[in-house]
C-alpha cells in the first residue's frame, strides 16, 4: 500500500449541495487553499449527523484559519438537500456537501467500501498545493471530534509557515514548539 501522506489529490468533478443550491466542485476549486475532506458513510444515518453538526459548530473557526470543509458521502446531491431539509442538525451546515455516487473521491482517498458502496469515516487535510498532510481513517461505528481536527489543522498550518519547527504532542495554538537539532537529542 502506498502512503497517502504527501500524495496529490486525484482530479475530480462532483456535484454538491451548498447554501440552498446545487453546484459543481472540482479539484480546481481546492487549489491555493487549505481544505478538509470529511468522509462519512451515508445521509439519514445515526453517527453521521452528530459529526456533521459538530463540524458545522466549528466551521467559523476553520474559516478563520482559511480552511474550507467539504463533507463527502456516496449519496447524491439531491439526497443531501433532502437530508438538509429534513434534519435540524444538518440545517446548521454552511460548508459544501459533496456528492460522490460514482466513488471517485472515496476511491481517490482510499476510503471506499466496495461491497457496500459506502465510504469509511475518513478525514483528510489538504494543503494549497493539493497534497494530503493529515489522514485519519477508521471504522464507521466511531465518531470523530471537530475540536481535535481543528487542533491538528492549526498545527499543520503552523508548521507549513514556520520552517524548521515542529509541534509536540497535545500542542495547541500559542504553545511552544520545538526546533529539532543535535542539541535536543536525548533531552526531550
Amino acid at each position: 500500500m502506498e502512503p497517502i501522506i504527501n500524495s496529490q489529490v486525484t482530479d475530480f468533478k462532483v456535484q454538491a449541495y451548498h447554501n440552498g443550491s446545487f453546484k459543481t466542485i472540482s479539484s480546481d476549486d481546492i487549489k491555493g487553499k487549505w481544505s478538509i475532506f470529511f468522509f462519512y458513510p451515508a445521509d439519514f444515518t445515526f453517527v453521521c449527523p452528530t459529526e456533521l453538526e459538530d463540524m458545522a459548530d466549528k466551521y467559523a473557526k476553520f474559516q478563520e484559519l482559511g480552511v474550507e470543509i467539504y463533507s463527502v458521502s456516496t449519496d447524491t446531491h439531491f439526497v443531501h438537500k433532502a437530508w438538509h431539509d429534513a434534519s435540524e442538525s444538518i440545517r446548521k451546515i454552511k460548508y459544501p456537501m459533496l456528492a460522490d455516487p460514482t466513488g471517485i473521491l472515496s476511491r481517490g482517498f482510499g476510503v471506499m467500501i466496495e461491497e457496500e458502496g459506502l465510504a469509511y469515516r475518513g478525514t483528510f487535510l489538504v494543503n494549497p498545493e493539493g497534497k494530503i498532510k493529515i489522514a485519519e481513517i477508521h471504522d464507521n461505528n466511531i465518531g470523530r471530534n471537530a475540536d481535535e481536527l481543528l487542533r491538528k489543522a492549526e498545527a499543520a498550518l503552523f508548521v507549513a509557515s514556520h520552517d524548521g519547527e515542529v509541534c509536540p504532542a497535545k500542542w495547541k495554538k500559542g504553545d511552544a514548539t520545538l526546533k529539532p537539532s543535535i542539541d535536543l537529542v536525548g533531552k526531550i
